[in-house]
């Protein structure tokens, strides 16, 4: 079996710093891409069940793309991901303000957050997995946020084909962290995602006011279009009449994973029938944020010129709750010094396994 291998290119320079795009290879098929701008993964090729390969992630084509104005294509958000409402938290007694960047609220760590800087990144091998440790310091301060921050984020690739993603960070002072991979996924490799079909283990979701921000506790699922217990495909499932969706324009909203014992845990399973790539997200977080990329509007193209259109792809970002930090009744997302917050996500991918077995 072939070993697998990393190699750097250059990216451009972004801010006035040299970027690189480093590719991992599995050597049996699965191909990951990811820049040290924004720690954003830049593709990802998957072969169908025929063998063709093709990137499963949405992308930007340069890096004067990725520095401008964009809706996080394939970056790691934070210091926290999600919202935060009216940009502002209390933690010990003290009251903390984000730039507030969406709807008078801050979104995915304020407008300077962990998607617009660059990271260091140092790769390493093995003879069955290939990974990139990319490193980010956040000072006290920073976006508003109390504490200076150390983040970590390290992509593994195995012979398998599965990606994981480790996040670790640690702080000199209490803070708030929640890092989440903000990809856009359409399995097909053309067109969009209407046609594909999302389960998510989850029996609850939040529903949300016309900003995105939590209601009040979680709601059951049963008998509305967010029941994905079962499969079920996303273009019907949006269609729907529902106040939720109407004032979102689909889904965005996070779903609340069932709980488990075993820490890593199956959040969702995304299907594209047509190529029949399968999608399973595992995660050790406790929520999943399903975004069905209701603003995309055709302004962004990839480097082959196609446009990211409306219902194009989907998130499925795992992640804290929206508005912990100013929810004490949600799974905590405070960190203290001596602490180390870290989570773990894995893509998977099972429709390899069923072409591996073939004669």
């Amino acid at each position: 079996m072939p070993r697998p291998t990393v190699h750097r290119t250059p990216f451009g320079s972004a801010h006035g710093t040299e970027t690189g795009l480093w590719t991992l290879d599995s050597g049996t098929g699965v191909v990951a891409q990811v820049l040290t701008y924004g720690a954003s993964l830049h593709s990802l090729t998957v072969p169908d069940t025929a063998g063709a390969p093709a990137s499963v992630v949405r992308s930007l084509a340069t890096v004067d793309d990725y520095t401008g104005k964009h809706p996080y294509f394939g970056a790691v958000v934070g210091r926290y991901a999600n919202r935060i409402a009216n940009g502002r938290f209390t933690l010990d007694g003290e009251t903390h303000h984000i730039p507030a960047n969406d709807r008078g609220h801050a979104l995915h760590g304020g407008p300077e957050g962990f998607h617009t800087k660059v990271w260091d990144a140092t790769a390493d091998t093995t003879d069955d997995s290939v990974s990139l440790r990319l490193t980010l310091h956040s000072p006290d301060g920073d976006m508003g946020f109390p504490g200076a921050l150390d983040a970590t984020v390290t992509y593994t690739l195995d012979t398998a084909g599965t990606l994981a993603i480790d996040y670790a960070s640690v702080t000199d002072r209490a803070t708030v962290v929640n890092l989440t991979n903000h990809a856009y996924f359409e399995l097909a490799g053309q067109g969009d995602v209407l046609g594909h079909r999302l389960e998510v283990d989850a029996d609850t979701y939040l529903p949300v006011d016309g900003d995105g921000i939590p209601l009040g506790p979680p709601a059951g699922v049963g008998g509305t279009p967010f029941d994905l217990t079962a499969p079920r495909v996303l273009g019907e499932a949006i269609a729907l009449e529902d106040e939720q969706l109407r004032m979102a324009g689909g889904f965005d909203h996070c779903w609340v994973l069932r709980e488990t014992a075993d820490g890593l845990r199956r959040a969702a399973r995304l299907t594209a029938p047509d190529s029949g790539r399968v999608l399973e997200v595992w995660t050790t977080e406790p929520g999943i944020q399903v975004y069905t990329a209701n603003q995309l509007d055709g302004s962004f193209t990839d480097a082959t010129g196609r446009r990211h259109e409306r219902h194009g792809a989907v998130c499925l970002e795992t992640q804290h709750l929206p508005d912990s930090p100013n929810r004490p009744d949600h799974p905590s997302t405070v960190l203290r010094p001596g602490e180390t917050a870290r989570s773990r996500t894995e893509l998977r991918f099972p429709h390899l396994e069923v072409q591996t077995d073939r004669p």
